[in-house]
């Protein structure tokens, strides 16, 4: 059985604690990568090592748990885009808020890649997460407000355009994704007229050289 499919109700300070250490591992991730230790988990979360260990046998593990509830929040974001009466906000919400949680979580994405089974889980993603996709892009579809040649394979690609985005300017401007975002839905609009200015400010010609170095790298 593994920590996901155990599901006995925690005590409220338990599961406080257990929070408190994925969120500190989760950061710690982002900041360091693979090196981040239990040790250090239990430390920036202020729980002592004992504690993390009954939670969290070894490091694959508290991985294992960090992905399965970013995967649940995966679900809930196109199950929720799937409630908006205007199909068209729907798929702007799923868009935006999936790559958010990209750019909130890059540590951990990269973490899930280079794990053993990394390719395994990304078809698990893939698996739950695509019928969803084609159903926001239908909705849009039928409601005349998405461009007919736009499928629902279109969608992970262009997350990942934006998540390339997060990767590099992500010290320069933390959201200058939301821009190519709005970008995007333009293009992708049947009515693309009807779409609002752009929000985001673009980066400075400076700071389009540090992003660019970065990329030739």
């Amino acid at each position: 059985m593994t920590l996901a499919e155990d599901k006995r109700p925690l005590r409220r300070d338990a599961q406080i604690n257990r929070q408190r250490i994925l969120d500190a591992a989760a950061e710690l991730f982002a900041q360091r990568g693979l090196g981040v230790t239990l040790n250090d988990v239990a430390h920036h979360a202020g729980v002592g090592v004992g504690t993390v260990y009954r939670r969290f046998p070894d490091k694959d593990a508290l991985i294992e748990e960090l992905f399965e509830q970013r995967f649940h929040e995966l679900i809930e974001v196109a199950e929720d885009a799937l409630t908006d009466a205007d199909a068209w906000q729907g798929m702007r919400r799923f868009l935006e808020r999936v790559t958010e949680m990209q750019a909130n979580n890059t540590g951990l994405r990269d973490l899930v890649v280079a794990m053993p089974d990394g390719l395994s889980r990304v078809r698990q993603i893939r698996s739950r997460l695509l019928p969803l996709g084609e159903e926001v892009v239908r909705r849009a579809h039928r409601a005349g407000q998405l461009r007919p040649d736009i499928v629902a394979q279109d969608l992970p690609v262009l997350q990942m355009m934006l998540a390339a985005i997060v990767d590099v300017t992500v010290d320069l401007d933390r959201d200058l994704w939301r821009r190519y975002a709005q970008i995007m839905l333009r293009g992708m609009s049947a009515d693309p007229g009807s779409e609002p200015p752009l929000t985001a400010s673009a980066l400075s010609l400076e700071d389009v050289d540090i992003m660019l170095s970065r990329r030739a790298k």
